[in-house]
């Protein structure tokens, strides 16, 4: 059989997908013209049935039920609707994950409550440098409330002792696309007494994530990267079960154990409903709820193998055709890796917004990534080969170098 590795022609890359039994997927999705989409690890494309989802939520269910489709439309459920489509993608029960909220909100919660379980006298909130900005600042912002303090390395691992109350790491790294080993972290963090929360934002539908056989304690992940639910789409949460009497701050009427009770005082609700806050956001909550169906049919290990084979070509194009002058951000070792590459280029802002031009959208990330993702579900071989001819012809054509790509926008 063909290997990625060795692929050396626009026909080869054209075989493997013939060979490629995910290919099928790609017609879920509303992909335009001419475009070869290389940042599902950022915002995923719409699919059809979630274009035809909100159409009906807007002009049936809102403008034909209004305030009736709370019941009659299953509104109220959708957090654990969603919750249930979601659990199998991260190796949980779908009794203990649930929708709601951003990213950023939902991690308070949980860092709020793992301090609150965590061993007396413990004020060490333990992070990396390198971890997504907005998990630093919300942990700078939680852990004065909690008589806590965040520490950051760079060796996670190593890093981890008896002073550490919460180790809140994400899976795969947002820059380098590095993958932590779960299991090998959370068993670490146990053998001296801490908890771990894990960030699941570049892993959950990317590959299958195994939070319950790994013993982990608390996470989170958003509905917008390779769930494909649309900008700002509602994240989840979950809590291990022996976790979920804990108390989170943020106690909303959905989080109450009586919403419709309408009591003056907060009851918190069993289990991971208490996680809850306000009012979801029923437009957003179904476009959501619709991209998650095109996993109902979808081998996550045959994802995973796509994955670290559209990776691997994606490398092996970039050290033929480039010669070293674009090293490689990300580990090489497909084991230590999530499904992006990333590459070190010293004008990479501007090589990456004449790729954007010439219809190669990925993206870049300060100070000199140029940032691939891969999405087995609608990436094809043939996508990868020629994104990275396109790449060396700006290189080589130095089309990168105008006034127009070197021109800052407000998202990078």
């Amino acid at each position: 059989m063909l290997s990625p590795l060795t692929v050396s022609t626009r026909a080869e890359a054209e075989a493997l997908d013939r060979a490629d039994p995910l290919a099928p997927m790609r017609e879920a999705f509303i992909l335009p013209e001419g475009v070869i989409y290389l940042d599902g690890n950022s915002l995923g494309p719409l699919t059809h049935s979630a274009k035809a989802r909100v159409a009906s939520a807007v002009a049936e269910e809102w403008g034909e039920g209004l305030i009736r489709s709370w019941n009659t439309a299953g509104w109220v459920d959708l957090p654990r609707t969603i919750a249930a489509k979601i659990a199998p993608l991260i190796g949980v029960s779908s009794q203990d994950v649930i929708v709601t909220d951003s990213t950023s909100v939902n991690l308070f919660k949980v860092l709020a409550a793992a301090l609150q379980k965590a061993r007396e006298g413990r004020t060490v909130i333990l992070s990396e440098r390198g971890n997504f900005p907005t998990d630093l600042y919300i942990a700078q912002g939680v852990g004065p409330l909690y008589g806590a303090e965040l520490r950051l390395t760079d060796d996670i691992l190593g890093a981890i002792d008896d002073t550490v109350a919460v180790v809140m790491v994400t899976e795969v790294d947002y820059r380098t696309g590095r993958r932590h080993d779960m299991a090998e972290v959370t068993s670490r963090a146990h053998q001296v007494g801490a908890l771990v929360i894990w960030d699941l934002a570049h892993s959950a539908g990317a590959f299958p994530v195994t939070l319950d056989a790994a013993g982990a304690d608390f996470a989170i992940g958003c509905g917008y990267k390779y769930l494909n639910g649309g900008p700002g789409a509602p994240a989840f949460v979950w809590v291990a079960p022996r976790h979920q009497d804990a108390t989170q701050p943020l106690s909303g009427w959905f989080g109450h154990q009586s919403p419709f009770a309408f009591e003056p005082g907060f009851r918190p609700a069993p289990g991971i409903d208490r996680f809850l806050t306000g009012t979801p956001p029923v437009l957003a909550m179904a476009a959501l709820d619709a991209a998650l169906d095109v996993f109902g049919a979808v081998d996550m290990t045959l994802v995973r193998q796509k994955s670290v084979a559209l990776c691997d070509l994606m490398i092996a194009r970039v050290d033929a055709r480039c010669g070293g002058a674009l090293p490689l951000a990300s580990p090489r070792e497909a084991d230590r890796r999530g499904s992006q590459v990333s590459l070190h280029c010293e004008m990479g802002y501007p090589v990456m917004q004449a790729l954007i031009a010439a219809g190669v959208i990925g993206d870049f990330r300060a100070p000199d990534i140029l940032r691939f993702g891969f999405t087995p579900l609608y990436t094809r071989f043939v996508d990868v080969f020629d994104a990275v001819e396109v790449l060396v012809d700006i290189l080589e054509r130095r089309t990168w170098d105008t006034e127009a790509f070197h021109r800052r926008a407000a998202v990078t």
